[in-house]
């Protein structure tokens, strides 16, 4: 990595002691149970993206907080494995003398702990950590090196977190009434049910929390960021529910709205549940049940089929309610976000560059545009407020130690969203300090026509994700350039700001693109400095909502396209516009009118006159 990254703080020699002490805590935990190898994920027991502080074990570990990888601990070695994402954050957070850092893969922990296993050594994991699909690639390991691999009850990390470990807080789990959810949860329990009785399945258990959250129009604040109530439930063939949540967390007035279908048990009952499924013919879903929830059934001799959560797919195809809240939604938050953007270039005019603003400072004046709506609940994930070279890192996140002013000639990745009761919003925009150099506009301009050629695809029914990636990539292909993460990733409705089964990447999910999705528009490009320019990154993100098929003039077949919900103006100043052809022009000119069109009630005075400058034609 070249040296014009900014480093994330150094660790002190005291941390660095510390996190030799716990690699050595956790050696001697596995010692007693006589294990060679310990695997230690990013899931949590609800294989969140985001974590609970009580659940956040790889950070305690490893000191890496970001949202996906895994470490494998040996008796002498170790490695961390992330994806291009976290490359560069890992590189900063991680000891290097403790974790050797590795690319991320479905199978790579799995490959580094067989290949160092010696016959008949043990390989530890924590069932209610690892999926019951994701298990095979570590069975396979354990048994291609005469090995085994061990079900550890007690889960090594939080022995080692001991008392230090922060409690588990638990929150009241609300309603998420049809004026939001577009349908009544009995309406969707009965529809399920019957598929299941289709099917000659008796029971489905539901084990992720946003397909609980989903099927009950429950939400809740277990989780930073997504409104989830942690939980699991069983849907019986006949429509009876069972919903295994912290009981005091649901007062009487919930219950009374659930119905009498719906019973409400401690999570402590769903082991006994579990077992009264014995000889039922029970639906799982093996990427996201726990090994620990698959073997409690197979304990209990049920009958377990194996398939996909049948709550995935509608929840991610939103209704007409759900898509009416979500442009609500998108309006409300581009307002915040416009207004922001005109304070923030007033703030570049108005000081000295000495005084302009750091990026807390930024993250917390657009915190406080969104909060002004008075309907904003929470951030959708952590601000990315990254200046300069901070932006290099595609995850960052501004903190006290590494906290940057933004300086003359740079630019500012600015990615943020917002929970709202109709909504969840995710939104990306790098913005011009100063004037950026002729590189810098060209590559934003080759992002932006990247991000134009998604919007404006047509696709027929059946396409996936990754058949419509290349589009956002095609103009950085042809000058050499890439970026390491997808193009788009789904969105839920008041949920999880990352959703599947959709997805645009180079290798995604096969699910096709459906009537309803919302999936993000978000090409990037990122630069280390390490060709003797200047670090900094560039992001460009839309959410969009793929609408109905429909005929195409001349053309045989329907086809799909995106409606962009997203509306806050695109920095005009980071494009060099003679890069751009006259569609790409027609296109942003086009948007840029609707972002006008959207907050003209609202653009009176000095923030109308912004408005109407940043969203002026080309």
């Amino acid at each position: 990595m070249s040296a014009s990254v900014p480093a994330l703080p150094a660790l002190a020699a005291a941390e660095v002691d510390t996190a030799a002490a716990r690699l050595a805590a956790l050696r001697a935990a596995m010692a007693r149970h006589k294990l060679a190898a310990y695997v230690v994920p990013h899931d949590d027991e609800y294989r969140n993206e985001y974590l609970p502080p009580a659940h956040e074990r790889l950070a305690f570990i490893s000191g890496f907080t970001g949202s996906a990888g895994v470490a494998a601990i040996l008796r002498t070695q170790a490695a961390l494995f992330v994806d291009g994402r976290y490359t560069l954050q890992a590189r900063h957070q991680v000891d290097a003398g403790a974790f050797e850092l590795l690319p991320l893969d479905d199978e790579a922990a799995a490959r580094y702990v067989g290949e160092r296993l010696a016959r008949g050594e043990r390989i530890g994991f924590d069932p209610r950590l690892h999926s019951a699909r994701g298990m095979a690639a570590l069975r396979a390991a354990a048994y291609r090196a005469g090995g085994e691999l061990v079900a550890v009850d007690e889960n090594l990390v939080d022995t080692v977190w001991g008392a230090a470990r922060p409690p588990r807080r638990r929150h009241p789990v609300e309603p998420q009434p049809p004026a939001f959810s577009g349908e009544t949860s009995a309406a969707k329990r009965a529809r399920l049910a019957a598929q299941l009785a289709a099917g000659g399945l008796d029971a489905l258990l539901v084990a992720a929390p946003a397909s609980l959250a989903w099927l009950f129009n429950v939400r809740g604040r277990d989780v930073p960021h997504t409104p989830l109530a942690l939980g699991r439930a069983i849907l019986h063939r006949d429509g009876r529910a069972e919903l295994f949540v912290d009981a005091a967390a649901c007062d009487p007035a919930l219950r009374a709205w659930l119905g009498d279908e719906v019973s409400v048990r401690e999570e402590t009952a769903l082991a006994s549940a579990l077992a009264a499924l014995s000889g039922r013919r029970v639906l799982v879903d093996g990427d996201q049940a726990s090994a620990w929830l698959v073997d409690a059934l197979r304990a209990a001799r049920a009958d377990i089929e194996f398939g996909s959560d049948p709550c995935v797919l509608p929840r991610a195809c939103k209704n007409a309610v759900e898509i009416d809240g979500a442009r609500r939604a998108h309006e409300r938050d581009g307002l915040a976000l416009s207004r922001f953007l005109h304070w923030f270039d007033g703030a570049l005019q108005t000081r000295a560059p000495a005084a302009w603003p750091d990026e807390l400072e930024i993250a917390a004046r657009l915190q406080a545009f969104r909060a002004a709506s008075g309907l904003w609940l929470d951030h959708s994930f952590p601000t990315i407020a990254a200046a300069g070279a901070n932006a290099a890192i595609v995850h960052y996140r501004p903190q006290a130690q590494t906290n940057r002013r933004v300086q003359p000639g740079e630019f500012l990745l600015l990615d943020s969203g917002a929970q709202y009761r109709d909504g969840t919003t995710d939104v990306t925009r790098t913005i011009a300090c100063g004037t950026p150099d002729a590189r810098m506009r060209r590559r934003y301009t080759l992002v932006l026509k990247g991000h134009i050629a998604l919007a404006r695809a047509r696709f027929p029914a059946g396409t996936p994700g990754f058949a419509l990636d290349a589009l956002a990539r095609a103009a950085l292909w042809a000058d050499g350039l890439d970026y390491d993460h997808g193009t788009g990733h789904g969105v839920g409705s008041y949920l999880s700001v990352h959703e599947g089964p959709q997805r645009i990447a180079k290798v995604g999910s096969l699910a096709p693109l459906r009537a309803g999705m919302i999936v993000s528009n978000e090409p990037g490009y990122y630069s280390d400095g390490g060709d003797g320019g200047r670090a900094y990154g560039i992001r460009i993100e839309n959410l969009v909502l793929v609408g109905e098929a429909c005929a195409v003039d001349g053309g045989e077949r329907p086809m799909h396209g995106f409606e962009t919900l997203t509306l806050a103006p695109i920095d005009r100043r980071c494009i060099d516009a003679a890069l751009l052809e006259a569609g790409e022009r027609a296109w942003l000119d086009d948007y840029h009118a609707r972002v006008r069109r959207a907050f003209a009630a609202d653009a009176d005075g000095d923030f109308g006159r912004w408005l109407e400058a940043a969203c002026a034609p080309l």
